[in-house]
């Protein structure tokens, strides 16, 4: 996978000054189009989390950089961990670049998490603008938790709240270490999120958890590392955050054994890479879609969006689509026998 999405960024370098300046002619008609239009940005999620966020931010920001300044609105559009938004958008939104979605990280990848027979859409053959942010998944857990290493995970028991099995990073990441590593955890589930789960370990009933993003903690739970009570235990992740690795914070990407399950870790360590994607319909005209792309990277490095998003607490570190298109390209490409394994290693045990 990675070479893949190495060449896809190199690919994307080479071909930029297409995207970023559309020959005259080109940008002409997209203006001509978006001139006067609405554009509607679907959020996959309820209004008030970080999808919503990055999505209003944009909204505000990204259509003085689209020819024709067309005007951006959000609506949320929730339910089925973001497949709902994202499969309307797919097939019956109209397919002229007025729908955008904003998807969970998890929809590149839909071809392991969802069943043929229940996928509504082809992840594939979508159009990706890019990502507004990445990430770094990690486990927090009290200070007081029997794991005080990465290595105690091997050795003692620790008690982590979860999600309902298959409903996002804080269930199936810490089954797939479990899985994969033989991690000694006992997954407490049925949690709706993380604040559920950070008000139970002050409670004392669990120790922590698994595949909460680094930037929920910095925008919600720093508190709890200031004051002592918790602590960041291991990085999920391949090449891991900055700042946590000059901290030394290990990676659990690292003890891993053998080939295969390193190709599974990265395979669903990716979606770090892109933690805030949108993309518009396969089908969406190229012009259009270029437009957008140049649009949607030119107001993520807009002072004023920064300056919001500084106020916010949310991190901007955006990837352009290529990068995502490689990687549900290469997911759609793999056989079946390997999206098999990945599959078996995100089981609940």
């Amino acid at each position: 996978m990675h070479a893949k999405v190495s060449g896809a960024i190199a690919a994307w370098a080479a071909a930029s000054a297409l995207f970023l300046a559309p020959q005259a002619s080109a940008q002409d008609g997209v203006a001509d189009f978006y001139k006067g239009k609405q554009i509607t940005i679907f959020v996959g999620f309820a209004p008030g989390g970080g999808y919503d966020a990055y999505a209003r931010l944009l909204a505000q920001h990204m259509g003085k950089y689209i020819p024709g300044a067309p005007s951006l609105v959000v609506k949320n559009m929730f339910g089925a961990a973001g497949e709902l938004a994202a499969s309307f958008v797919a097939n019956a939104a109209p397919k002229d670049g007025t729908a955008i979605v904003a998807v969970a990280a998890s929809q590149p990848l839909a071809r392991i998490f969802i069943p043929a027979n229940q996928r509504t859409y082809d992840p594939a053959r979508q159009h990706y603008l890019g990502s507004a942010a990445k990430d770094t998944y990690v486990c927090l857990v009290r200070r007081d938790a029997p794991a005080q290493t990465a290595s105690d995970l091997f050795e003692k028991e620790l008690i982590l709240g979860a999600g309902a099995p298959g409903s996002g990073s804080l269930s199936y990441m810490p089954n797939m270490e479990q899985n994969l590593l033989a991690t000694k955890v006992k997954l407490v589930v049925g949690y709706k999120g993380s604040r559920e789960i950070v008000a139970s370990m002050e409670k004392g009933e669990v120790h922590g958890l698994c595949g909460l993003n680094l930037s929920s903690i910095n925008s919600q739970f720093a508190h709890y590392l200031q004051s002592g009570f918790a602590r960041i235990l291991v990085q999920e992740s391949v090449r891991g955050d900055a700042t946590l690795n000059a901290a030394g914070v290990p990676r659990m990407y690292n003890f891993a054994k053998t080939d295969t399950q390193k190709k599974i870790m990265e395979t669903i360590y990716a979606e770090a890479d892109f933690a805030r994607p949108f993309f518009v319909a396969g089908g969406v005209p190229a012009d259009r879609v270029a437009a957008l792309r140049s649009a949607f990277l030119a107001a993520l490095d807009d002072k004023a969006l920064l300056a919001d998003a500084d106020k916010l607490q949310l991190p901007v570190d955006p990837s352009p689509g290529s990068l995502i298109q490689a990687v549900a390209t290469d997911v759609a490409e793999q056989p079946e026998s390997f999206i098999d394994e990945v599959r078996a290693s995100l089981n609940p045990r």
